[in-house]
């Protein structure tokens, strides 16, 4: 039986949040559960008006990887198929031109570890693992963790997770650069959530969904020179010689 993780969406005013919950079970990603929360991101990248979205998971785990009872039925052909799919999703993570947090309220283990480095910042309770143990299973991250791991942590951290399968608690995940903030329980997390978003209010809402495009492709002159498409970039420089907040902050 596929996996029965679900996503749901929900709207705060600038803040999405994008909630995987498995009824009785644990959080895994099969075909129709890494479907459904490619529909969520849509969801999301379809409302202009989001600043902030955060991925959080509801039980034990954040997502205990991918569906190993679907894949055991997976010839090359069904393998590049589950591949491009998750692919998708997780590139379409990183593609939001919005901030992006992946809350861990437990482990992100295989693809959700791949989840939760698409998005821009990882936060996460003491006591969760992050690991890449596909190795152990014949197996390789399939949906763009290896590239974004190497990014984040360097090639050798990122060689000697995916080669060893081991698990790694958060604080040695914040020492490699794949952890953010790491928070006593799960109750902290919104607070310290919060406080990230605090900190990110006075960028341009399309700046920064500029600079993350300049981010993936390297193009950094062609998304300076974009700026100037933009009614932001004339508010903020005008808000600056004014002497005051700019619109899109709390202040203005």
């Amino acid at each position: 039986m596929s996996s029965q993780t679900q996503s749901a969406v929900s709207f705060d005013g600038t803040i999405a949040t994008i909630t995987l919950a498995t009824d009785g079970g644990l959080n895994v990603m099969s075909t129709d559960a890494i479907s459904r929360l490619g529909d969520a991101v849509a969801r999301v990248a379809a409302n202009p008006d989001i600043r902030f979205t955060i991925l959080r998971a509801e039980g034990k785990v954040f997502v205990a990887g991918a569906d190993i009872k679907e894949m055991a039925a997976f010839d090359t052909t069904a393998g590049q198929r589950f591949g491009q799919l998750g692919s998708s999703v997780c590139d379409a993570i990183e593609s939001l031109p919005c901030i992006t947090f992946a809350a861990l309220q437990g482990a992100a283990l295989g693809g959700g570890f791949e989840i939760a480095v698409a998005c821009d910042f990882r936060i996460a309770v003491a006591k969760a693992k992050i690991g890449m143990p596909e190795t152990t299973l014949g197996l390789i991250p399939g949906w763009g963790g290896i590239p974004r791991s190497i990014r984040l942590a360097g090639l050798s951290a990122a060689k000697r997770l995916m080669f060893s399968g081991a698990f790694i608690s958060a604080e040695e995940g914040a020492k490699l650069g794949l952890i953010d903030a790491i928070v006593s329980d799960a109750d902290a997390l919104d607070t310290e959530i919060k406080n990230w978003i605090t900190r990110f209010d006075r960028g341009g809402p399309a700046a920064i969904g500029l600079a993350k495009r300049a981010i993936r492709d390297g193009r950094d002159v062609a998304a300076f020179a974009d700026c100037f498409n933009t009614d932001q970039a004339r508010e903020g420089m005008t808000a600056f010689t004014e002497k005051r907040p700019a619109s899109w902050t709390k202040g203005g």
